[in-house]
């Protein structure tokens, strides 16, 4: 039997650690489509390891190990040859498998011998989803109800410089919202009361919910690895609640990008009302949270001297609030309570599981069924939502929801700052 896995556990998620490898047995999202150009590869680094992503000419994504075997050139300087990469350096050539097809000094003599890594890609709700573990992969998990509704899906994601984790606990810690975000109108200033809290194992993962003293209660759905299924707080007035789909995908081990898109069941003057707004707010977001947070860290801020017109402060409040435990938090320190049971649950479920990996022995098949679904209380002059009224997402007759991109224009900079492995 391998040794017994700890805390400690989580936080590294190279290739060959166990976290990593627990991680790459799951399709995770590495890139958005919108980001990735039609003409040229591009560097992506996650989890420690760098690769190479582009489009070929017949428009299918293609990722593949990071550099040419010949004299390690990164092979995101080179070009797209139909389905294929050239290098730079030497043209050697390389097919969507990894597998060397060309080198021209060499009349190719060996090129059958030659191969990187290729890794399976699908394009789905707007994201670059890839399969890093090896082998033949299992279907791509799929979201029906994300895709045909009456609205649309917009996708939000962001950065965060500590590790990956970090961000998973926090989902799984409704108490902070009270004092975290204490300032947003569905925040419920006694959320998270550890007596009201309960945690469930599901066929996904974790079932989390709160219950108010008025017997209205709130549910998220986690989904193991590093997926959560939620309702999100509300950030415009003609949305109220909105369901959304994160993933923590680890950068490297002190860095990480959370995923995001959002389920937005508005239409008509609605919609024309949430678009306008939501493009204005990209514009207007000029600040880097992450840049804010380390100065509020630093003490050379507070709260109070934020612009909140040019940053987004919830980001920034969970900045605060998870990169203010470490970049790699020191769990030898903590004291956890009733209020932390969604924690200690994913704790536990993460290190069974890896436990299972170290040992050689079956791991658990997470499967989101229909009824895994989030849900939360009403609020003024908006219904409560949750599986039973989530809409027409099944049915073929409502065509798929349009994807709209409202992540601000420094936020899209930041990230594939840190995807290129430039920062």
């Amino acid at each position: 039997m391998a040794s017994q896995v700890t805390n400690d556990d989580f936080h590294s998620t190279g290739p060959e650690t166990l976290a990593g490898r627990y991680l790459r047995r799951h399709w995770q999202p590495v890139y958005h489509v919108a980001d990735l150009p039609r003409a040229r590869p591009v560097p992506v680094r996650i989890m420690g390891q760098d690769y190479v992503l582009y489009r070929g000419e017949g428009g299918a994504t293609h990722l593949l190990d990071a550099r040419c075997p010949h004299r390690g050139l990164q092979l995101s300087a080179g070009w797209i040859e139909g389905e294929c990469v050239r290098c730079f350096y030497h043209g050697w050539m390389f097919d969507e498998t990894g597998q060397c097809v060309e080198q021209p000094a060499e009349d190719s003599e060996f090129a059958h011998k030659v191969k990187i890594g290729g890794y399976p890609t699908e394009e789905y709700l707007g994201l670059v989803f890839a399969w890093l573990g090896g082998g033949e992969p299992p279907p791509l998990p799929r979201y029906p109800d994300f895709e045909r509704f009456e609205g649309v899906v917009e996708i939000d994601s962001y950065r965060r410089d500590c590790n990956y984790f970090q961000n998973i606990e926090n989902a799984l810690d409704m108490s902070h919202v009270a004092f975290v975000h204490g300032s947003n109108r569905a925040a419920f200033r006694e959320i998270g009361r550890g007596r009201d809290l309960h945690a469930v194992e599901s066929d996904w993962g974790i079932s989390y919910t709160y219950t108010r003293p008025d017997g209205e209660h709130r549910t998220q759905q986690f989904g193991m690895p590093n997926a959560y299924n939620l309702t999100a707080l509300p950030t415009d007035p003609d949305v109220g609640w909105q369901e959304s789909l994160f993933w923590w995908v680890p950068i490297d081990d002190e860095r990480h990008i959370q995923f995001s898109i959002h389920r937005v069941p508005v239409t008509g003057a609605a919609a024309e009302r949430v678009g306008l707004r939501r493009q204005e707010r990209r514009k207007t977001i000029d600040i880097d949270h992450n840049r804010l947070s380390e100065d509020m860290l630093a003490g050379r801020l507070g709260m109070d001297d934020i612009d909140a017109e040019r940053a987004d402060t919830i980001r920034l409040q969970d900045d605060i609030a998870q990169i203010g435990q470490g970049r790699i938090v020191d769990r030898s320190f903590e004291r956890l309570g009733r209020g932390d049971v969604g924690v200690i649950m994913i704790r536990r479920l993460w290190i069974r599981e890896m436990q299972a990996l170290a040992d050689g022995k079956p791991l658990k098949d997470w499967t989101r069924t229909p009824e895994i679904s989030p849900e939360a209380w009403s609020l003024k002059d908006n219904p409560a939502v949750g599986g039973s009224n989530r809409g027409n997402g099944a049915s073929d007759d409502v065509p798929s929801a349009p994807l709209v991109d409202v992540r601000p224009y420094i936020e899209i900079d930041s990230q594939l700052e840190l995807l290129g492995g430039r920062a």
